[in-house]
């Protein structure tokens, strides 16, 4: 089935060079494939392999995101190469304007540079539709077709841009480059602008999720309308918290625009194409891949296949069964803390959403399902969501599944599909804004839906905490934790919660000491424990209102937009 879908949305590592940003890396140059290079676009397949373009930079993000959105938090320790490497030094929170030891994993410059490369593409490919004269061969709903693809793509990248970078420069065009940073309302219009365009000739629906939709745009306008109307700190509030170890006071909500998202939700909701699964851990398989929760996803069909794969399966199972029998048995990015995350106070007894949350046992399936461990005094606990598993095809689940806390596993293959948008959030946008409206009695089914789905009782009203954990559990490691924290105003004191975690206790500042704590493990792995305290504390000692945003890249070797007026505080 993932080898079927139609021809605008082939969705391989197509790639065009970016005139409007004069820059192509060597290694995209590499990854290309077909490349426009008419003034004009004259046919239907030219137009659909201009628009195919702009995805390719996304493609190369799926698993990057985690790295600012995941592993600067609370949740996550980043265990990829050296101290000095840019993962360690998210994880730590020890991030500059100039972190480029190795640039490719410096997420924080390719993030961006990639983002500016999909609305670089985008320009490239709305410019050449607009001057392209419809014929027997170039159909108008072809060219409306693909253009509205496009404008969805280069909003979500601006969307992006601007949660994780504040005030960036507007380029609309090929011939538009401006350098000087667009309000915080400025880039929040332009991305309605582009979604509400987009919306109006896309089709309703799409069984391929990968490809927009109506439902697609509802639903990146809902979530677009609520992180707008808390009225995101602009530089100046920023520049004031800088050094603050405390939270700026919390937001005080745009009505006007939490009625929008209300309202884009309720689209989603009423055209009756989504649910949430009965069960969720069907959300992140091949098997579950365009299910009826799914509305927008990043389409991968593995390394060496699509632009890059998606390493979301790479990094949170990097050695797969067989590093573990090497003693390679750390990851590229592990929670953050046993105790915690796997305790009956996160995920309450009988959540389903635990199962693929947190993994403490593994199952491999071609080895009979032979039983692994990850937990101490071996190794920390793995993030399950991505590691490839048997049992969840298109027939259901299998006998082997659930066991305890455990399931069965194959190797990672980074071709699942990267989930950019699905129902349960499309309800949690709903009821969120609804509680900020003064509402919460109209939110609360949505909330219940969720909770029920996931075998826990129901709630009898709704607070701001509880719209604050359902996020947390329903989303865990799903890429939406730092920007939920950002939006609520929560970054700092959810971070520094590291303090009550066990690896944060001293016991574990140094391999002495824990071979001391520990007389009856002999072979504990020492080393792997300490490197979690060290990042426990850096996390605790580090994190400051600057965090709110990242920096601006200034990396050698880095697109340069001509941006000097850098982030407060890097």
């Amino acid at each position: 089935m993932k080898k079927r879908f139609l021809n605008f949305m082939a969705l391989t590592a197509i790639s065009v060079c970016l005139v409007s940003l004069q820059s192509c890396d060597k290694d995209d140059a590499e990854e290309a494939g077909s490349v426009i290079t008419t003034e004009v676009v004259k046919t239907d397949a030219e137009a659909e392999t201009l628009g195919n373009a702009v995805y390719g930079p996304l493609q190369r993000l799926s698993s990057s995101f985690t790295w600012l959105t995941e592993v600067p938090t609370e949740h996550a320790i980043s265990f990829e190469a050296a101290e000095d490497n840019g993962g360690p030094i998210i994880s730590r929170i020890n991030i500059s304007s100039v972190n480029g030891v190795q640039p490719a994993h410096d997420y924080v410059d390719k993030i961006f540079q990639r983002l500016y490369e999909s609305v670089g593409n985008s320009n490239i490919a709305i410019d050449k539709l607009d001057s392209s004269r419809v014929t027997d061969k170039l159909h108008q709903e072809i060219k409306d077709i693909v253009k509205a693809r496009v404008k969805l793509t280069r909003a979500l990248s601006y969307l992006a841009l601007v949660q994780l970078y504040g005030e960036v420069p507007l380029i609309l065009s090929t011939s538009n480059k401006p350098t000087e940073r667009a309000s915080i309302d400025a880039v929040y219009t332009q991305i309605v602008k582009d979604l509400t365009e987009a919306e109006e000739f896309l089709p309703p629906f799409d069984h391929y999720k990968f490809v927009p939709s109506k439902g697609a745009a509802n639903a990146l306008l809902a979530r677009t309308y609520l992180v707008w109307a808390s009225k995101p700190l602009s530089s100046a509030e920023v520049d004031a918290i800088k050094n603050n170890t405390g939270d700026p006071a919390a937001p005080q909500w745009d009505n006007a625009k939490l009625q929008k998202a209300v309202e884009y939700a309720d689209k989603v909701i009423n055209s009756g194409y989504y649910k949430l699964l009965d069960d969720f851990n069907r959300n992140f398989d091949l098997g579950g891949e365009d299910g009826d929760e799914h509305i927008f996803t990043i389409k991968h069909e593995g390394d060496g296949i699509d632009a890059q794969g998606n390493h979301q399966t790479h990094c949170t199972f990097t050695n797969a069964f067989g590093g573990r029998e090497q003693g390679a048995v750390d990851v590229h990015v592990n929670p953050a803390d046993e105790k915690y995350y796997t305790s009956d106070n996160f995920f309450v007894p009988g959540d389903k959403r635990k199962l693929l949350s947190i993994i403490t046992r593994l199952f491999r399936s071609d080895e009979g399902n032979k039983e692994y461990s990850f937990a101490f005094p071996e190794v920390a606990p793995a993030f399950g969501k991505w590691i490839h598993r048997g049992g969840y095809a298109t027939t259901g689940t299998s006998p082997t599944i659930e066991r305890a806390n455990g399931v069965s596993a194959v190797a990672h293959q980074n071709n699942i599909n990267r989930i950019e948008i699905r129902y349960a959030e499309v309800l949690l946008i709903k009821a969120e804004a609804l509680l900020w409206l003064g509402r919460a009695s109209e939110g609360l089914p949505l909330i219940n839906q969720i909770r029920t789905r996931a075998g826990v009782p129901a709630l009898n009203a709704l607070t701001k905490e509880d719209l604050y954990r359902e996020w947390e559990l329903e989303l865990f490691f799903e890429q939406k934790h730092w920007t939920n924290s950002v939006r609520w105003r929560t970054l700092i004191s959810n971070v520094k919660k590291v303090k009550d975690f066990e690896y944060y206790k001293e016991i574990y500042k140094d391999e002495a000491s824990i071979r001391a704590a520990f007389p009856e493990y002999p072979d504990i792995n020492a080393s792997l424990f300490a490197h979690i305290y060290s990042h426990l504390h850096s996390k605790y000692d580090n994190i400051k209102g600057r965090n709110y945003r990242f920096p601006i890249p200034q990396t050698s070797g880095i697109t340069n937009l001509g941006i000097t007026v850098q982030n407060p505080g890097y």
